[in-house]
C-alpha cells in the first residue's frame, strides 16, 4: 500500500510541475520580456527594415501629410491632387528606407512603451487613457533629415498633441493583469522546481520519475510552441480592416520570437533529460547482470548406501 501511494503522489506532483513550466515561460516572458523598454526596443528595431512594416508606415504616413493639406477632399479631387497624392506617396516610401526613419522608429517605440509600462505600474492612473505626445519623435526625425540636407527638413512642424494608445477600460484591464502577471513570473517557476524536486524525491523508483518529468516538459514546450502559433492566428483574426495584417504578423513575431526560442528550449532540454534517464537506468541494469554472479550449480545427492544380504 505504501510504494502504491508514493507511486500517486509522485505523478500528481510532476504532473503540476509539467503543468506549470509553459505557464511559468510565459509569464517570465510577458513580466521581464514585454516590460523591458530596452528589450521591447531592440525586438522591434529590426522592422524598420521589414518590406510589410514599411510599407503600412508609408501608406500611413502618405494618407497623414495628404489629409493635412486637403489633398483627399474629393470636392477638390482632380489629376492634379491625384499626382501631388502619389508624389506623397513615394516620398513617404522613400523616407521608411533613410536613417531618420530608423530613429524615428525607435524614438516612437522607446516613446509609447515607456508611457504604456508606466500607466500599468501606476494604480493612481484607474480611469484615465494613456496618452503620449510625438512631438519629440517628429522633432528627432526633423533633426536628422536637417543634418541630412533634406530640402525644406527645418519647415517641418512640431505639434504637441496628445495621441491616445489605450483607451481607459483597456488600460485598467491590463493594469490587472499586469499585477498577476508580475507576482506569476517569480513564483510560477519556483512552483514547478519543488514540485518536481518533490515529485522525484517521494517517487518509489526516482528514474522513472525523472524520465516522466523530462517528458512531461518537453510536452509542455510543444504546447507552448502550439499556443504562440494559434495566438498569431486568432490575434490577426481579430485586427480590424484598417490595420496592415502582413505588417500586424512581422510585429506578433519579433514580440514572441523570445517566447518561441524558450518553447523549444524546454523541449530540447525536456528530452535531453528523458533519455540521458533511460539511458543511464538501462546501462546500469546492463551492469548489474553482468556484475551478479550466476547461482553455482547445486551438489549432486550423494548415493544411498546399499545393503547386502548375508
Amino acid at each position: 500500500m505504501f510504494p502504491r501511494l508514493r507511486r500517486t503522489l509522485s505523478a500528481v506532483l510532476v504532473v503540476l510541475a509539467c503543468l506549470l513550466v509553459p505557464c511559468g515561460a510565459l509569464a517570465g516572458w510577458a513580466a521581464y520580456g514585454l516590460a523591458d523598454t530596452g528589450r521591447y526596443v531592440a525586438a522591434m528595431a529590426p522592422l524598420a527594415d521589414d518590406p510589410d512594416v514599411r510599407e503600412a508606415v508609408a501608406d500611413t504616413l502618405g494618407t497623414g501629410f495628404a489629409g493635412s493639406a486637403g489633398l483627399l477632399d474629393e470636392a477638390t479631387a482632380g489629376p492634379v491632387n491625384g499626382t501631388v497624392r502619389l508624389f506623397v506617396q513615394d516620398a513617404a516610401r522613400s523616407f521608411t528606407r533613410t536613417e531618420a526613419f530608423h530613429e524615428g522608429w525607435d524614438t516612437a517605440n522607446r516613446t509609447v512603451h515607456g508611457a504604456v509600462l508606466r500607466a500599468l505600474r501606476d494604480d493612481g492612473a484607474a480611469g484615465r487613457a494613456v496618452t503620449v505626445d510625438l512631438a519629440p519623435v517628429t522633432e528627432r526625425v526633423r533633426e536628422r533629415l536637417t543634418e541630412d540636407n533634406v530640402p525644406f527638413a527645418r519647415r517641418i512642424p512640431v505639434r504637441h498633441t496628445a495621441v491616445t494608445v489605450l483607451p481607459a477600460h483597456e488600460a485598467d484591464r491590463l493594469r490587472k493583469g499586469y499585477h498577476v502577471l508580475d507576482v506569476a513570473a517569480f513564483w510560477l517557476p519556483l512552483a514547478a522546481v519543488v514540485f518536481a524536486v518533490a515529485g522525484i524525491a517521494v517517487a518509489a523508483c526516482r528514474r522513472r520519475a525523472v524520465t516522466a518529468a523530462g517528458i512531461g516538459t518537453a510536452l509542455g514546450g510543444a504546447l507552448l510552441a502550439l499556443a504562440v502559433m494559434v495566438g498569431r492566428r486568432l490575434t490577426l483574426a481579430e485586427l480590424p480592416g484598417a490595420v496592415d495584417g502582413p505588417a500586424a504578423g512581422a510585429v506578433y513575431d519579433a514580440l514572441t520570437e523570445t517566447l518561441r526560442t524558450a518553447s523549444w528550449l524546454l523541449v530540447a532540454l525536456g528530452l535531453t533529460v528523458a533519455l540521458t534517464s533511460w539511458l543511464t537506468g538501462r546501462h546500469g541494469h546492463r551492469l548489474h547482470r553482468r556484475r551478479t554472479p550466476a547461482p553455482a550449480p547445486a551438489d549432486p545427492a550423494p548415493p544411498r548406501p546399499t545393503r547386502t544380504r548375508l
